[in-house]
């Protein structure tokens, strides 16, 4: 071998490592970007707790057409005093941020597919789950309970006393972790975030008319409260409360 070439193959061989990194690094990158199920939100997902409740799994066919449930949603303010099945509970929550694509897209678009939004359900009156606070985890389709006992009251304070959310039978609460989307599109960020949250209350309206219950969309309450009902981590900020139960015929 002539030791003249030595340099040559060592910088080939450095040129081609630097390369199979880059190729590695572009490959994570592209698949954060993509929304895979391993990395949620562009968070890794611990593993559930041993008393998490697996949901039952949605349906995806119904009886009303999407026209139909477009033209008669409206926002319902007084419920019928009868439980929430689980079932019922699951499909709106899977409604507003379930996954629907192996490679982790969900019910409600999102910019960079970086999906902020984290929902929970207060729970008062659902059949077979206990009344406490729920945190909903897409990815394995279940509830975490983060807040024990019957919260409907002190959520009704939070939200200056409308009484459509002590009513309810529960409550879900769409909140958001802003720095998720602002890390990549910095201040309009947060215009994003909004938009997502929209998109995730309307799903929850459509699917509620689909399945015979009614909700309405909260924005007026007090954030600080809402986070000490719900215990929500610092970096997480609440956006809407949707009150979810049985409509009254003739009450809105």
């Amino acid at each position: 071998m002539n030791p003249g070439k030595k340099p040559d193959i060592m910088n080939r061989m450095s040129h081609h490592t630097c390369f199979v990194i880059a190729a590695m690094l572009a490959a994570v990158l592209t698949a954060g970007c993509a929304g895979t199920p391993l990395t949620p939100g562009g968070n890794s997902a611990p593993p559930p707790p041993q008393n998490a409740v697996t949901l039952p799994e949605p349906g995806f066919e119904g009886d009303v057409s999407v026209e139909e449930a477009l033209s008669a949603r409206r926002s319902v303010r007084v419920y019928a005093e009868v439980p929430l099945t689980i079932d019922d509970a699951g499909q709106v929550l899977w409604a507003a941020q379930g996954v629907t694509d192996e490679r982790g897209y969900r019910t409600a678009p999102s910019a960079g597919a970086l999906y902020p939004l984290e929902v929970y359900l207060v729970a008062g009156s659902v059949t077979g789950l206990e009344p406490g606070v729920y945190h909903y985890r897409p990815g394995e389709h279940l509830l975490v309970r983060v807040g024990d006992g019957d919260r409907r009251a002190i959520l009704q304070e939070a939200a200056v006393n409308q009484t459509s959310v002590a009513d309810a039978p529960a409550t879900i609460v769409i909140a958001a972790v802003p720095e998720r989307t602002t890390a990549k599109y910095g201040e309009r960020g947060m215009r994003y975030v909004s938009m997502e949250a929209g998109h995730a209350a309307e799903n929850v309206y459509l699917q509620a008319e689909a399945i015979n219950l009614g909700t309405v969309t909260i924005g007026a309450f007090d954030d600080d409260a809402v986070r000490e009902v719900l215990a929500l981590p610092e970096e997480t900020t609440p956006l809407y409360l949707m009150p979810v139960g049985r409509p009254v015929p003739g009450n809105g």
